[in-house]
């Protein structure tokens, strides 16, 4: 009894999801790792048949279960992409294999998420690609604004010595688009002011920022709020997480303007949730507020999906490229992050933040 305890307790104290199958796909156990990955109860997944556990799941895995039960052989399956029950896709490594327990042969599935390790690399990347846009951004910003200074202060001498009134109108343009650059290598440098920290309810956040877009729309789009009221409170600056998440919105909301101009439904959602023991960057989290801002509206073409957050890159031609790139560095500064996920019909924009900010 006691070695049984003891395997139960290794076996809950995996990461990877670990289920034990009958011949006929009954859920004979698993453990809280499965219940994470596949995000249901026990309740759901106690004797619960194993292939209702997806809307989507590949048929080339389940076609292996009935000779792996007869041969006893291992099969592996790497990067199967699955689709939940609650309509989210996850990629896995999938491993089969049969178990003898009290002469009954069983499947023994164990599946590692795949998805959580790409985007700790990805994020890695695009760190190291941000930090180096920032290094670039910051030595161009100086030589551009060196020589926009002697630009505008002899613009205005030559504006004091001009006679002529209707000449006047010609320095105007040149100190005026001068400031103009001037404002626009700003932007491009972020905001160096210290984060105002203090105890915010995100729902608080998102519901100025609903009410915000939804006045900016005319009502015209369909906000749906998804909460989780049991997320604890968080750390941060609140004007500064405001923006970061009307700047998403409002992304949201251009991207949706083809669909309102034509009458056709255009919905945004928000959508909040935690998640336990989670990374970001290099820091463990024992608890993060995961916040999505999803719009339905045509998507991000796939070859710009991995350059939205850099400075001067936009889908649109009368976009700066800036907001995303600011909104990168607001949620940074947060110990948090924002990833995009999109293809047409859903644009999903996810920000972490940890409920706990380091000093």
């Amino acid at each position: 009894m006691l070695l049984e305890q003891a395997y139960n307790q290794v076996l809950d104290n995996l990461s990877t999801a670990v289920f034990l199958v009958a011949p006929d796909l009954t859920i004979v156990h698993f453990n809280p790792a499965a219940e994470m990955l596949l995000k249901v109860s026990a309740k759901r997944l106690d004797s619960g048949r194993f292939d209702k556990l997806f809307i989507e799941v590949d048929n080339t895995l389940l076609n292996e279960f009935v000779p792996i039960l007869e041969a006893g052989h291992t099969y592996t399956q790497r990067e199967s992409e699955l689709v939940l029950i609650n309509g989210d896709h996850i990629l896995v490594d999938c491993t089969v294999s049969r178990v003898l327990i009290d002469q009954t042969s069983l499947l023994l599935v164990e599946m590692q998420q795949k998805d959580r390790l790409l985007r700790i690399s990805r994020e890695e990347q695009l760190h190291e690609n941000q930090e180096t846009a920032k290094i670039l951004v910051r030595g161009l910003a100086h030589e551009i604004k060196n020589p926009l200074g002697g630009i505008r202060g002899a613009a205005q001498l030559l504006d004091s010595e001009l006679q002529e009134a209707d000449l006047h109108e010609y320095t105007q343009v040149i100190i005026d688009e001068a400031d103009r650059l001037r404002s626009l290598v700003d932007r491009m440098l972020g905001t160096n002011k210290a984060l105002n920290i203090s105890q915010l309810n995100i729902h608080e956040i998102l519901e100025r920022v609903c009410a915000l877009i939804d006045a900016e729309s005319g009502k015209q789009v369909r906000i749906i709020k998804d909460y989780d009221p049991s997320i604890p409170e968080l750390k941060g600056d609140k004007s500064q997480l405001i923006q970061g998440f009307l700047n998403i919105a409002k992304n949201a909301l251009e991207a949706l303007a083809g669909q309102m101009a034509q009458g056709e439904p255009a919905t945004l959602t928000f959508r909040t949730r935690t998640l336990r023991q989670f990374t970001i960057g290099h820091t463990r989290h024992k608890l993060v507020a995961r916040i999505e801002v999803q719009d339905n509206g045509p998507g991000i073409p796939r070859d710009l999906l991995q350059s939205i957050f850099y400075p001067m890159i936009s889908g649109r031609a009368e976009g700066s490229g800036l907001g995303l790139s600011i909104t990168q560095s607001i949620f940074t500064k947060h110990d948090g992050l924002v990833e995009c996920e999109s293809r047409p019909g859903a644009t999903n924009f996810i920000v972490y933040l940890p409920l706990e900010l380091s000093a």
